[in-house]
């Protein structure tokens, strides 16, 4: 692997606070898990940077999602990026995997073990959807691997759905 290569990750995220839903203990929980397996672990690669480590916020703008991307630049200078997604392309995939989590977390607390993996089979499913869209959303702009995507997709899914 190559230097640059080697740098192409996220040291830091951050979710703007004004964009966060309101969220339940297990969704909570979800995405600290999230930022923790994205921070020890992930590939990420803007189009336009040489080389890394970056900085990610991630916020609503507009009805838009917006990923502000940081990282080192030529000559000691910042490099920044602002990518802007709609958000229609995801709206339908989110309902359905909020939908099947909230049937997953009820079902942890009282249901056969049968059921809960059917429900964590359809959960997982789902994630990989929406963790496949994103990464055809972001294509041209920044590219990542699969588990770097769905854990994203997860951080997507803590915002605040405005609309």
């Amino acid at each position: 692997m190559t230097d640059a290569k080697a740098t192409q990750y996220l040291k830091s995220i951050v979710i703007d606070d004004g964009s966060l839903a309101a969220a339940s203990r297990d969704q909570e929980q979800e995405r600290q898990v999230a930022i923790f397996d994205l921070l020890d672990s992930n590939y990420f690669e803007p189009a336009e940077a040489s080389v890394g480590p970056y900085d990610l916020k991630l916020s609503l703008i507009e009805n838009r999602l917006a990923f502000d991307i940081g990282g080192p630049g030529p000559q000691d200078e910042r490099w920044e990026r602002r990518h802007l997604l709609s958000l229609s392309p995801f709206k339908g995939v989110i309902k359905d995997y909020f939908m099947i989590c909230d049937s997953y977390y009820s079902a942890i607390r009282n249901s056969t073990p049968q059921q809960i993996e059917a429900l964590d089979m359809g959960r997982r499913g789902l994630h990989n959807e929406g963790s496949s869209l994103l990464r055809e959303r972001l294509e041209g702009k920044v590219k990542t691997d699969l588990d770097t995507a769905r854990r994203l997709f997860t951080l997507i899914c803590a915002l605040h759905w405005r609309g």
